[in-house]
């Protein structure tokens, strides 16, 4: 699925994952959400709800770029650093490509949107 992502005010590439918790979150865009630092490997943001997990894809390691929800505490999770091992409670929505890590890792605010 393709949607249009927004980095501080500069449009990246992104799609997200075919899977029901991805089109969950397509039922809540656009979105536009401040990102904060967590354990200087991922920014994180809150969205309205949270997304229904039932459906969920098998656990996958999240890699670079990769944006995610972990379920337990309801958050979006964009991915500066590869994670360390998979986990049933954080499932990857999608991917964005920004260029290079350092953008992704000093981003302060994402717009998601549908692709026109």
């Amino acid at each position: 699925m393709n949607i249009r992502v927004t980095l501080d005010g500069q449009p990246v590439d992104a799609t997200l994952n075919d899977h029901a918790v991805a089109r969950d979150l397509v039922s809540l865009l656009p979105l536009s959400l401040d990102l904060e630092d967590f354990h200087q490997t991922e920014r994180i943001a809150y969205p309205p709800r949270k997304l229904d997990t039932s459906g969920a894809p098998a656990p996958a390691a999240p890699k670079t770029g990769d944006l995610a929800y972990y379920a337990p505490w309801g958050n979006l999770a964009l991915f500066h650093r590869d994670g360390d091992s998979a986990s049933a409670d954080l499932i990857v929505l999608g991917h964005v490509d920004a260029g290079d890590t350092e953008r992704l890792a000093n981003a302060e605010h994402i717009t998601i949107e549908a692709a026109p």
